[in-house]
């Protein structure tokens, strides 16, 4: 009998109930970059996880939309946003399917890769994104550009990851938008088994005018 494939929330779901706790609670460095210093208003952060993102927008002062498609992330999420005295509002989305609804001053995407996405999937995404952002917000978009260099054989052959130009071309932005920053920014990367490395993300900042 052939094994039917996960759903999206199937995966998700299973990822985050292997461990008690996935990533290290911290914002990610794209976002920081690009956000820092800008003026604080409403954010929306699509697959925000535990919510090192989210909990670190709402202490500079951000009013923050929190998204993700597994229940067991966004619970995690709460309890540390409760535990950091700020207040996020968290609501479950598949967001291929189901966008949340308004308009933000900045919408971060960051690292929105998925192995069980389909075609064209995430470039939808990413367009949902672009036009839930209000005139004069920001839309930052931060991917894995490569797999790190310790990586000899992809764990996932058909996870592919596009350029700064192939993002572009997909998300066929209007006149009305500026690229402020479209860089590859490379940064240390260590395996499992303790081999050396460095992986390289794209960064992209847009602002609608």
């Amino acid at each position: 009998m052939t094994e039917t494939a996960p759903t999206a929330e199937e995966f998700w779901e299973d990822f985050y109930r292997e461990r008690e706790q996935i990533w290290t609670g911290n914002a990610n460095k794209t976002l920081v970059r690009e956000v820092s210093g800008l003026p604080a208003g409403t954010a929306l952060d699509l697959g925000c996880g535990e919510g090192g993102d989210a909990i670190w927008l709402a202490k500079q002062g951000w009013q923050v939309t929190a998204v993700d498609i597994s229940t067991t992330a966004m619970e995690r999420g709460a309890q540390h946003a409760a535990a950091a005295g700020v207040q996020i509002t968290w609501a479950r989305h598949d967001l291929h399917a189901d966008f949340p609804e308004g308009s933000f001053d900045l919408v971060s995407a960051q690292f929105l890769h998925s192995p069980v996405e389909q075609p064209d999937e995430r470039a939808t995404i990413l367009r949902k994104a672009a036009a839930a952002v209000a005139p004069g917000g920001v839309l930052v978009i931060g991917g894995h550009a490569s797999w790190p260099t310790w990586v000899t054989t992809p764990p996932h052959e058909h996870v592919s990851f596009p350029t700064i130009e192939q993002v572009l071309e997909q998300l066929a932005l209007g006149p009305e938008w500026q690229v402020e920053t479209a860089e590859l920014v490379y940064s240390p990367s260590t395996s499992p088994d303790g081999v050396e490395g460095e992986r390289a993300d794209s960064v992209l900042r847009l602002r609608r005018g």
